[in-house]
């Protein structure tokens, strides 16, 4: 029997007003996977990316991610499915600035509805060399150590897909690899399927798949 795909697309389209911004009739991404998704901006990179989050809603077209259609779902059973079963790190990481790192990962648990995990925690700031930096709130910490925290955010409640908007943007060609390396890493680490959105081709073929988005100039969600 063939293992359900991580994700699956059929017939997505997707409009802002009368501009088609993002059309893709078939397409999908096996489990413990890796996919790279490229484009120029106005591709509709970030739209197809809060789309699998489940937060925009599509024109039309069918989702499902981890075996869920997610189109069929409710705004709060979208919320409670995105929380448990997606990690995402927005171009903007929308850390909380007012709370520790920790904390940043102990309500985000609490948000899905998940018990503490002070372990699990702990593990995930020390695989991403961040576990010093725990008690410090994110607004101390250098752009590199923020995206490490984020990551561990998206991490810490087990997510089948980890999603990924930008992550190299406007980094040098040392950091760019660096933090391509370390989503690769975490995501296998974790079990989840990785998925990345960028313009930036460095590291491309580091992913075992690619989809390459047509130019639609368009508008972009935004993160």
């Amino acid at each position: 029997m063939t293992a359900e795909p991580a994700l699956r697309v059929e017939g997505l389209r997707h409009r802002y007003g009368d501009e088609l911004v993002l059309d893709l009739s078939a397409w999908q991404v096996a489990r413990d996977s890796s996919c790279v998704v490229l484009g120029a901006s106005g591709s509709g990179k970030s739209t197809l990316l809060h789309i699998l989050a489940g937060l925009t809603q599509a024109s039309e077209g069918r989702i499902v991610v981890a075996g869920e259609d997610i189109g069929r779902l409710a705004a709060g059973e979208r919320d409670r499915f995105r929380a448990r079963r997606i990690g995402f790190v927005p171009q903007r990481l929308h850390l909380i600035g007012a709370i520790s790192v920790a904390d940043n990962l102990r309500l985000a648990r609490r948000f899905a509805g998940l018990p503490p995990a002070e372990p699990r925690i702990a593990a995930l700031l020390e695989r991403l060399g961040i576990a010093a930096l725990a008690a410090r709130r994110p607004d101390s910490l250098s752009q590199g150590q923020a995206q490490r925290a984020a990551i561990a955010r998206a991490l810490v409640n087990e997510p089948a897909l980890l999603l990924a908007d930008e992550p190299t943007a406007a980094l040098d060609e040392a950091n760019a690899e660096a933090v391509i390396g370390l989503l690769l890493g975490a995501a296998q680490e974790h079990y989840a399927t990785l998925l990345v959105a960028t313009h930036d081709r460095r590291g491309a073929d580091r992913f075992t798949q690619t989809l390459e988005l047509p130019s639609t100039a368009g508008p972009e969600a935004r993160p």
